[in-house]
């Protein structure tokens, strides 16, 4: 395809200094402010948007058409946007959310009340909802019975972001982009790539992928946070993109947490599953990424490889799914599991069973010989038959159930709930534009693509050897460290050594026959693995361990953000020379 037309004014540069300040929608609010105040930075980026985001947008939606983007960008931009523009920093957010035109008009009128004069540019055509239909494609039903999505949204590449600053934007605001493009636009432009540039926006990849997450990559929800000298309000991290794709990840002097191989190894693992990572620009090889340290909170991220981009986007899909309520016994004393046994024959009587409800789901989870919680979840179209109904049902038992009961909480109130789902259409099919306010379109170039590749098989690994040496009874976590999410249905757990010869072990002793036996949840579902190498790391993918997505999975941790810890919990036998290396440290 050669160079990517249409990217006037490009700046170029040795280093461009790409800053986060947000994770999720409902992040740290003065994040934007500490990395604008804090140090140098040439792009300010933040990431509101979540599967689970798209569903609460649209709600919000319908309440406000005007609505259904993240406000609190604005309440960011009231504090830091005349300073970017005195300072020629660039602003590119996903922000937009389903309404990206109408965040771009109010963050207009904040910049005109303030005296601001900002080009403010929109990418629009990731919304397929108001399309008469896609060549060949239809979106499918959801599970519970939905026939037509509420949200539809195709997963953007970078290319519109770096059309919008070719253009003289000072900030782009996005819809449904990938994390990543977020970085990736604002390399292409700074750096004039092509759009065939492989590896050179493989390596940008990497880098949206380390820092979209804000302070995760900085010690936030870190295995070893007992090993950092300052774990509390850790700085947002920074990206130092190089020409050729490598950069260095950093963070503010003088801000808490650390930027270390270990923060950027959970970070580079949360939520992916195979190592052929698919943005609609590349496909990025996490498993050629290679991370040194740089000095203090400084890591180079280099060796990317990449692929050329795909046929086909990602959609992602939400329904309305339903109501739903739960309530939650506690289990206390002697005769935990009768305990259990009498409340669930009471809650049958009571309430009718599986067969009055859409969906009927019983929950115990035990913490020790004494102590235990039965949860009770219904889910159902009709609203009063799992609120108020429901409600009435189950407290009436209060007085004739088993010793010691009562309730942690409930309400009578049902919660409505959205499915989760995802698709792929061509490509070609989707066509986005860079859109101005005065009325200015870019329509975005495309990269070229190639017919789908497969991905790396998933690897069961080598049956569990037996252990040399003596070993010890110790906790996973002794030795390994862990980082998990979800993708959509689907949990992901990323598993990384510190040593090469703790990752010799880990490789050998943690087959997919082994996590099922540390993990129950996962002994009657589908895993795949895969090996890391260069990281010293294993990715699990455990397939419809969240059941139809965050919106409706009935866990208690419906992101499995804690299944990573779970797992360090357990005890196996490690060998003894590895732990004695582990107290030298």
């Amino acid at each position: 395809m050669g160079r990517t037309p249409g990217l006037p004014g490009r700046d170029v540069r040795d280093v461009l200094r790409i800053a986060n300040c947000s994770g999720f929608y409902g992040d740290r609010l003065a994040a934007a402010r500490e990395m604008v105040e804090g140090g140098p930075i040439d792009v300010l980026t933040g990431d509101y948007l979540a599967e689970l985001t798209m569903y609460l947008l649209w709600k919000a939606r319908q309440r406000d058409p005007e609505a259904g983007y993240a406000v609190s960008f604005l309440a960011q931009m009231r504090e830091v946007l005349g300073t970017c523009l005195e300072r020629g920093i660039k602003v590119v957010v996903n922000a937009g959310g389903l309404n990206p035109a109408g965040l771009a008009g109010k963050l207009g009128e904040l910049a005109a009340a303030a005296g601001l004069s900002p080009r403010i540019a929109y990418i629009e055509g990731d919304d397929l909802l108001g399309l008469p239909g896609l060549p060949g494609h239809d979106f499918p039903a959801s599970a519970s019975g939905g026939d037509r999505p509420v949200t539809a949204n195709a997963y953007l590449g970078g290319w519109g972001i770096a059309q919008a600053l070719g253009a003289g934007a000072d900030v782009v605001i996005c819809g449904r982009v990938t994390d990543a493009s977020l970085v990736v636009g604002p390399a292409a432009w700074a750096f004039g790539w092509a759009a065939d540039d492989w590896d050179r926006l493989a390596g940008a990849v990497a880098a949206g992928h380390i820092i979209e997450c804000g302070a995760q990559a900085t010690g936030g929800n870190y295995a070893f946070f007992t090993e950092l000298d300052r774990p509390v309000h850790p700085g947002f991290p920074i990206a130092e993109l190089r020409a050729d794709g490598s950069c260095v990840i950093t963070k503010h002097e003088g801000t808490g947490g650390a930027v270390t191989v270990d923060t950027v190894t959970a970070q580079l693992l949360y939520e992916t599953d195979s190592p052929a990572y698919l943005n609609p620009d590349v496909v990025a090889r996490f498993d050629t990424v290679r991370l040194a340290p740089d000095g203090p909170d400084r890591v180079l991220v280099s060796g990317t490889r990449g692929e050329p981009a795909p046929q086909t986007l990602k959609v992602c899909l939400n329904y309305r799914g339903g109501h739903r309520n739960s309530a939650a016994f506690m289990l206390t004393g002697l005769d935990i599991e009768a305990k259990a046994a009498f409340a669930e024959a009471a809650l049958l009587d009571a309430t009718g069973g599986p067969a009055r409800f859409a969906a009927y789901e019983t929950r115990l989870e035990r913490w020790n010989d004494t102590a235990a919680r039965l949860t009770l979840t219904v889910k159902d179209p009709d609203p009063h038959k799992v609120g108020r109904a429901f409600f009435t049902t189950v407290v009436g038992t209060g007085l004739s159930g088993y010793p010691g009961l009562y309730l942690e909480h409930f309400s009578p109130k049902a919660e409505e709930y959205g499915v989760y789902r995802h698709t792929l259409v061509p490509a070609d099919a989707v066509r986005a534009e860079a859109v101005f306010p005065d009325g200015e379109r870019l329509a975005v170039p495309r990269p070229p693509v190639i017919p789908a590749q497969p991905s790396p098989a998933p690897q069961d690994g080598p049956p569990s050897a037996p252990l040399a040496g003596p070993t010890v009874l110790a906790p996973l976590g002794s030795l390994i460290g862990a980082r998990s999410g979800d993708k959509g249905g689907d949990a992901n757990v990323g598993l990384w050594a510190r040593t090469d010869d703790a990752y010799a072990w880990l490789r050998d002793f943690l087959d997919v026959a082994m996590l099922r036996e540390l993990l129950p949840e996962a002994a009657k579902l589908s895993v795949s693995r895969y090996e890391l190498p260069n990281l010293r790391a294993l990715n699990f993918v455990v397939h419809g361990l969240l059941g139809e997505g965050v919106a409706s999975s009935t866990r208690p941790d419906p992101q499995a953000k804690s299944l990573g810890e779970f797992l360090r919990a357990r005890s196996v036998e490690i060998p003894a020379t590895l732990l004695s290396a582990v107290k030298a440290r």
